[in-house]
């Protein structure tokens, strides 16, 4: 699969973890602050984004390896959406029911190349090259 196609359907799973991530968002903000909220959303939906760009993104094999580091993907991702919402709420005055979309958009491109970095690493380390006297 091109990397151009990867990137195409990396968008569409984007789009579905998106709406996963903003309904818990939202469902979670009506009893928790929304830092907290935001946290929490992000790890729920960060499960299902795994296993989305696993089997339809990549067409590689859910594996335990990858599952752990797939964390990793989301670390850019994270920061720059959490750091994103409260510059958005708390400096420019920005509804909270929206600031996590917008900050969402700018982490897209990094989460694509780290995503697409450890879901292609091959599960078990290629051989080192033997010396042939």
């Amino acid at each position: 699969m091109t990397v151009t196609a990867q990137m195409a359907r990396f968008a569409l799973v984007g789009v579905v973890n998106t709406g996963t991530y903003y309904g818990c968002y939202l469902v979670l903000l009506t009893w928790l602050p929304y830092i907290a909220a935001h946290a929490i959303a992000f790890a729920l939906s960060m499960i299902g984004s795994f296993f989305l760009n696993s089997w339809f993104t990549y067409r590689t094999r859910p594996t335990w390896r990858k599952f752990l580091l797939f964390p990793l993907t989301n670390a850019a991702n994270f920061v720059i959406t959490t750091g994103g919402v409260y510059l958005l709420v708390d400096l420019a005055g920005f509804s909270s029911r929206y600031a996590p979309l917008v900050a969402a958009a700018a982490a897209i491109p990094i989460t694509f190349v780290v995503s697409r970095t450890i879901m292609l690493r091959p599960d078990t380390p290629a051989p080192s090259a033997e010396r042939v006297p």
